[in-house]
């Protein structure tokens, strides 16, 4: 990324959050990481208060951005002033708006998880934490294939250190998931760039509004070589958002990383999921004409499908909690790439409703796992889980319950959110070709789902919990060493309010349900308005300097 940030393509009048406010979730994690660096390197104590207080401030931005957002239309920022497609452009609408507080949430529930004791496991946590976040509110908001590509290396490098951030017995396990997580992650990015050279060569540009425009124009000639290379794009973001064949790195990844890291993961999939609905409807959408008109249909909703079994089935093999938690995060991947895949307005706008909740869900059931080994001991002890120790007295109730609630929500149980999601998912399916598979296996993941889950608390609360056995959802692991500082009060607190957060967000989504469908229906209307978005960003124009050197230059004589 390159240029001044001085220019702005959006009319002044309406304060920051109107001007230069779309800039600041990707500068402010970029200026906090930066800092950390050096604060880290000095061992200073205010590192966790300026890594806490950059990702409050985050999430503060991304709700006016959010509200900004709701007022209509697409709204362009141009870095360095340079007009669309030459300069490098971002893109505000309701749906990058929406991915990015449900970023800031997630990451501030794991931060302050980390806060507790896990930060202190190994080196550079705040700096690499800070430095994703920049890399997924730079791919949320990038109108540029390429610098989605640069945004995804970003990323993925912060993701590669987080991953091995933290040292005890459970390290091991953590470097050979990272292993597998790296090579398909480089073998995608080679894809990428694959991809990317062979579109810029044919139609001369990257900006995502002006490769729609010009990708039905290519000639008859040209457009199998395009196809080609949106066939290479949908693989490498079908990586990223584990769709089926492409998944098997994610439940040991996922399993295997330190709790705040896996719940910050939880977002992860999410990116593959918002780029391929981004391409699909937009750059290869039925509107485009030519050979690359609905590109992933039939085939993105049938793998979609197939996912979603596959997770079902992976959750009811799950050796560990984690684990299981893990094939959740897959079978969310698998029910949003279906909403995408069905390819009408009213299906993604159920998968949007179905986001939120299940990746809030996501992220408090990893913590809530790592919660329930301490309780058991075998986080306690260092030892593995298999020799872990009945829960710890007066921690059996609120575990229980908590356990009830979040397997409640990921299940899809009414009258919760993701109930209501996967209910407007069936619903607008009902008019598509696929209405009766879909119906049969969303119905029947979720209840395999649900059994899985049920098995899982019984396992923990009542035979180990009565008998000192082991958990069957947590056996088959190490364990790491306890985090430092978590037998301290104020850790407690710290983590109690990082299980209370996505908790009390899952809360008030379901109670506010009518507000949450309303915004992603409105989200998805835009989505599907594809000239709302070419004209905003084609149409955004530079803006006068404040300061023109040119001109100054040009009155003292020194340019002709």
């Amino acid at each position: 990324m390159s240029g001044s940030l001085a220019m702005s393509a959006i009319p002044d009048g309406r304060g920051l959050m109107a001007g230069h406010g779309i800039i600041v979730p990707i500068v402010l994690p970029l200026v906090a990481g930066a800092l950390l660096i050096l604060l880290e390197q000095a061992r200073s104590r205010w590192v966790r208060p300026l890594s806490v207080a950059a990702t409050l401030l985050l999430v503060a931005v991304c709700l006016g951005l959010f509200a900004q957002a709701q007022g209509g239309g697409v709204q362009a920022y141009l870095l360095g002033n340079w007009q669309a497609p030459f300069g490098i452009a971002l893109a505000l609408d309701r749906l990058s708006a929406l991915m990015l507080l449900l970023t800031s949430v997630v990451a501030l529930t794991a931060l302050l998880y980390a806060t507790a004791g896990d930060d202190a496991r190994g080196q550079h946590f705040h700096s690499l934490f800070q430095i994703q976040l920049m890399g997924l509110n730079g791919a949320f908001l990038t109108a540029d294939l390429f610098n989605l590509f640069v945004f995804f290396e970003v990323l993925l490098a912060a993701s590669y250190g987080l991953l091995l951030h933290g040292e005890g017995p459970g390290r091991r396990p953590r470097v050979k998931a990272a292993g597998h997580y790296v090579v398909f992650n480089l073998t995608g990015s080679a894809l990428f760039l694959v991809a990317v050279s062979l579109l810029y060569a044919l139609t001369g540009t990257l900006n995502m509004a002006d490769l729609a425009v010009k990708i039905p124009q290519l000639a008859a000639e040209n457009q199998r070589l395009a196809q080609a290379a949106a066939l290479l794009l949908l693989v490498v973001f079908a990586v990223k958002a584990a769709l089926l064949p492409l998944y098997f790195w994610l439940p040991d990844t996922y399993a295997s990383a330190t709790a705040p890291v896996a719940a910050l993961f939880a977002i992860l999939t999410k990116v593959g999921v918002y780029c391929i609905a981004r391409a699909t409807v937009l750059i290869f959408g039925a509107g485009g004409g030519g050979l690359l008109a609905g590109i992933a249909q039939p085939m993105l909703p049938t793998l979609a499908l197939a996912t979603l079994v596959l997770a079902a089935v992976g959750a009811l093999a799950a050796p560990r909690l984690r684990a299981l938690v893990a094939y959740l995060v897959v079978a969310s991947a698998g029910t949003l790439l279906l909403a995408v895949g069905l390819g009408t307005p009213q299906t993604v706008a159920a998968g949007l409703f179905y986001l939120v909740p299940s990746t809030l869900v996501a992220a408090f059931f990893f913590l809530l796992a790592d919660r329930l080994l301490q309780a058991r001991g075998g986080i306690a002890s260092g030892c593995d889980v298999r020799d872990a120790r009945a829960l710890q007295p007066g921690t059996w109730a609120p575990l229980a319950l908590a356990f009830f609630a979040a397997a409640s929500a990921a299940a899809g149980v009414p009258p919760l959110a993701g109930f209501i999601g996967k209910a407007m998912l069936l619903q607008a399916a009902g008019t598509t070709p696929l209405a009766a598979a879909v119906v049969a296996i969303v119905l029947g993941s979720s209840l395999a789902l649900m059994v899985a889950l049920a098995r899982a608390g019984a396992t923990l609360f009542w035979e180990g919990g009565a008998a000192g056995a082991a958990p069957a959802g947590s056996r088959g692991g190490p364990a790491d060493a306890s985090p430092p500082g978590a037998g301290a009060v104020g850790a407690r607190w710290l983590r109690l309010a990082a299980l209370a957060l996505p908790a009390a967000g899952v809360l008030a989504l379901t109670i506010h349900a009518g507000s949450l469908a309303a915004a992603t229906r409105a989200a998805a209307e835009q989505l599907f308005e594809r000239q709302g978005y070419i004209a905003a960003v084609l149409g955004a124009r530079p803006v006068p300097p404040a300061w023109d050197v040119r001109k100054e230059m040009r009155e003292r004589g020194e340019l002709k």
